[in-house]
């Protein structure tokens, strides 16, 4: 979906349309959760400091997020999906993954698939949607953006290895902007950059992430569609109104935390042995402190027992705006039935 937060305010409210809007709290420690491509071309962003986007775009108008309504119109979205394959892998309310290969509607042709999709959104929601066509999840998601708003892209396979050669490294999916500047460093700029690098030179230089960036560099990526994924991690954050500097305030605070994430492992059924502590400093510095258990735990009481043991760990080294506790290393690596369609494994909370 395009701006999809910012869209549907937008088409909610008229007032809103043509104007630079982002989706968050307008406060000193407010954070934007999307913006609108009016405010995009201010340099405004997700995740940027609600006191940052102000000073790049004065006009900047704050609204408050609706996740229930975004919810609402996912739900109308993905039953479409569902009308042309079963195969479908949601990344988040606003994005997914579709193998249209064998398809309901017996259309041979994916790319007219994906018009008749995007046709179908915006006659059923007054919002618009891009996409992208290709022979595998990862060179899909880069096509995705290429002709965003409000259009598609395919690449057909024939025309795959050109164009991941001619790519710019920061437009690889997968790759930030601290791997992009990393691989800068090691001259590597395009597709066809690190193509000419090998497999031990890219696994010395970026660890396991190597053997993926050698691979999908020429093409190859065997990730299926996954219609139900099971989730890797479980957590709940929070971001803070003022800085915390005392640990007995934080304290109170995890407690909260840990409440919220007994209760999403408890609707899936979940459990996990390794449980690591966020702390984001004030100066938006992240450290991050782990332990894993022989045993699997779910319940708030232990949660938060590891918590504090990870939080009087070592000194904290500022003061801090946020905090997140999250499980890994769950029940769920070896099962087989699959987690409810609902269930929301991680969540940002901030203060509007």
């Amino acid at each position: 979906m395009d701006a999809f937060y910012a869209s549907v305010e937008q088409l909610d409210n008229p007032e809103l349309k043509g104007k630079p809007i982002a989706v968050g709290g307008s406060s000193k420690r407010g954070v934007v959760a999307a913006a609108s491509y009016e405010a995009r071309k201010f340099g405004v962003r997700s995740a940027m400091s609600s006191v940052l986007a102000k000073r790049k775009c004065p006009e900047l108008i704050f609204v408050k997020a609706r996740f229930d309504r975004y919810k609402e119109i996912s739900n109308i979205i993905r039953t479409i999906f569902f009308e042309y394959t079963d195969l479908v892998e949601p990344l988040s309310l606003d994005e997914a993954y579709l193998d249209v290969t064998q398809n309901k509607k017996g259309n041979p042709s994916a790319t007219l698939i994906a018009r008749e999709i995007r046709h179908r959104i915006f006659e059923e929601t007054g919002l618009t949607a891009s996409a992208g066509i290709s022979i595998n999840k990862f060179i899909a998601k880069v096509a995705s953006d290429i002709n965003k708003p409000n259009g598609q892209k395919t690449i057909n396979p024939e025309e795959v290895i050109q164009f991941l050669e001619d790519l710019e490294i920061r437009k690889f999916y997968g790759v930030g902007k601290v791997t992009a500047e990393k691989m800068y460093k090691l001259g590597i700029f395009t597709g066809k950059d690190l193509k000419q690098r090998t497999l031990e030179f890219l696994d010395s230089n970026f660890g396991k992430s190597g053997s993926h960036y050698y691979h999908v560099v020429r093409g190859v990526h065997t990730s299926e569609v996954k219609p139900h994924r099971i989730p890797k991690s479980v957590g709940a954050e929070r971001t803070f109104s003022e800085n915390l500097s005392s640990e007995i305030f934080m304290l109170q605070r995890l407690e909260h935390i840990a409440e919220e994430l007994e209760r999403r492992l408890k609707k899936s059924n979940i459990a996990g042995k390794t449980i690591t502590l966020k702390i984001k400093y004030s100066d938006f510095t992240l450290q991050t402190r782990s332990k894993t258990l022989p045993y699997f735990i779910a319940d708030k009481v232990l949660i938060l027992e590891m918590a504090k043991e990870l939080l009087y760990q070592e000194q904290l080294q500022n003061s801090v705006r946020l905090l997140g506790i999250s499980l890994a290393n769950l029940n769920t690596e070896d099962k087989k039935t699959e987690p409810k369609e609902d269930a929301v494994y991680v969540q940002l909370k901030f203060d509007f």
